[in-house]
């Protein structure tokens, strides 16, 4: 079954018309993830990759000191998943967690193989959506290494504007690579100069 969001997001990313998007409905499923529930654990392959139809994902890891680390949250309309696990057949080491009650879209491994051999330009899209991903993992280390806790909060306002109401407050810090009180200081020092997310 396509559903609205994914529908959208396919027809616009391949530029596939509504009478054409019905073939895409072999190469995926629909599955919903209760709040607080784990849908790819650490240790396992994660050869699928994860469409957020509705409700919101985290992807993080645990250090060997058993302190969490958001790598990603994934609300409506992000993709998903582990593309080192999944090109080179290895155990991800990340978890994916629902944060809300979820709706995902599975696109099975072949999703794209196959989606290139119906649409010449799959294969430019499905590049430029790897390209993207890569880009944002840059950018993610980029953040981490160089800027300021107010600039990482600032980057998180801006790249996810309609968080802020639906994930706790430590898992914003968990994914600014700060403390919650480190944060509290951070908003404390924005509100002093009339900052307001959103």
């Amino acid at each position: 079954m396509i559903t609205e969001n994914f529908s959208k997001y396919i027809k616009n990313l391949f530029d596939i018309q509504d009478r054409e998007i019905t073939f895409c409905e072999s190469f995926i499923k629909l599955k919903t993830i209760p709040k607080g529930r784990v849908l790819v654990r650490s240790g396992e392959v994660n050869k699928e990759l994860y469409f957020v139809e509705q409700g919101l994902l985290r992807q993080y890891f645990v250090d060997k000191n058993g302190k969490e680390h958001i790598l990603y949250f994934a609300p409506e309309n992000w993709l998903l998943g582990d593309r080192n696990s999944s090109y080179f057949n290895l155990p991800t080491e990340f978890t994916i967690e629902a944060i809300e009650d979820t709706v995902v879209v599975i696109l099975e491994p072949e999703f794209f193989i196959n989606l290139s051999k119906e649409y010449q330009n799959a294969i430019a899209k499905s590049e430029f959506l790897l390209h993207r991903h890569i880009r944002q993992l840059q950018t993610r280390v980029s953040q981490l290494l160089g800027a300021t806790a107010e600039e990482r909060y600032l980057d998180f306002i801006t790249t996810y504007p309609n968080l802020m109401m639906r994930v706790p407050q430590w898992m914003i810090a968990s994914y600014l690579g700060i403390t919650p009180e480190s944060l509290s200081r951070v908003r404390r020092e924005l509100a002093k100069k009339n900052f307001l997310p959103g």
